[in-house]
């Protein structure tokens, strides 16, 4: 089987933790704030972990095993 190439934009947002969870940044946080309280922009700052259905395809996109 071939190698795989990095999807590079994917390598740019999430990063692996050193326990191999992969954090990745939230959603929705980057314009069109005024409308979101407070306590919501201040969740939005923290980072995430991806989802268990997601990280089969998250690990394989970023060339991880």
């Amino acid at each position: 089987m071939p190698k795989l190439k990095t999807h590079k934009s994917s390598a740019k947002r999430i990063k692996q933790r050193g326990n191999k969870s992969l954090k990745r940044g939230r959603a929705f946080g980057d314009h069109f704030l005024g409308k979101r309280s407070t306590k919501r922009k201040r969740q939005l700052r923290k980072s995430h972990e991806v989802s268990s259905a997601n990280m089969k395809n998250v690990r394989r996109s970023l060339g991880l095993k």
